[in-house]
């Protein structure tokens, strides 16, 4: 069975899309089926895929209001290494649609369920901010990547969006949980960094991933090549970073297949 997993963070300029792409990018890298899904009214992660989000056929817009199934909108980004279903500008009115039908949560989920199979992993890249198109993310999601900068500001975002995981786990998705919290743009020479990333540590322990993703001029310029870093500098720290971090979400995974109390909900 699949694993979704929703890449989310109500704080904005993250890294969020960044490691929504490049994590995909490294997944199928290691020979794993993977969907990624551009939630985001913005079209980025469709964009950094190499998919002109202008001209696409088909969006989450028809996805979640006309009910058009996965295999309808779904596309290869340029690489052919990962599927996409890709978002752009009609995305918003999405939102707006969706508070008039019944289920309105639950819409993406309904959508999945034919192909949650097919796919090891399926990505979903999150709006910043908690609206309906989130919820239907987290609804039908498994579990949470968190990316956040190590910066006090984003502390207190991460406290916000623990609170938002533990109240959608109480009324719309009980299994859903912290699949790990992802330190990016990092700069070890940053002293409140560095003490940011211990706090993080003490409190979350292990599920704060080892891999760490370093500030690289590579990670920034990929998307404008509409390629994930790893197609694009193959050699750059940024894409090491991330294949390291695929790695680990394989590893986490396959324990937590072995052993189920290794997935236990801690959202709370």
């Amino acid at each position: 069975m699949g694993k979704i997993i929703a890449i989310a963070n109500q704080k904005g300029g993250v890294g969020k899309t960044t490691t929504a792409v490049n994590l995909a990018a490294s997944l199928a890298a290691t020979k794993r089926k993977v969907l990624l899904i551009d939630l985001d009214p913005q079209g980025n992660a469709t964009m950094a895929s190499g998919v002109d989000k202008y001209q696409v056929h088909a969006t989450c817009y028809e996805l979640l209001v006309e009910e058009q199934s996965v295999e309808d909108v779904v596309v290869k980004e340029t690489s052919g290494l990962y599927h996409l279903i890709s978002a752009n500008a009609d995305v918003t009115a999405a939102e707006i649609k969706l508070m008039e039908v019944y289920a309105r949560e639950q819409r993406l989920k309904m959508a999945l369920a034919p192909v949650k199979d097919f796919y090891d992993f399926i990505i979903i890249d999150c709006p910043p901010s908690l609206n309906m198109l989130t919820v239907n993310a987290m609804t039908a999601s498994d579990s949470v990547l968190v990316p956040m900068q190590c910066e006090y500001y984003a502390l207190e975002g991460l406290t916000a969006l623990m609170d938002t995981i533990t109240k959608l786990t109480s009324v719309v998705n009980d299994k859903l949980h912290i699949e790990g919290i992802l330190r990016t743009m990092y700069d070890p020479r940053n002293r409140l960094a560095n003490d940011v990333s211990e706090q993080l540590k003490r409190h979350f322990g292990d599920k704060v991933y080892r891999s760490v993703i370093p500030r690289n001029v590579r990670l920034a310029e990929a998307p404008s090549f509409g390629t994930p870093a790893m197609y694009y500098d193959k050699s750059s720290t940024g894409a090491k970073a991330y294949l390291a971090l695929a790695g680990e979400v394989l590893r986490k995974n396959d324990y937590a297949k072995k052993s189920p109390q290794a997935n236990a909900n801690v959202a709370s």
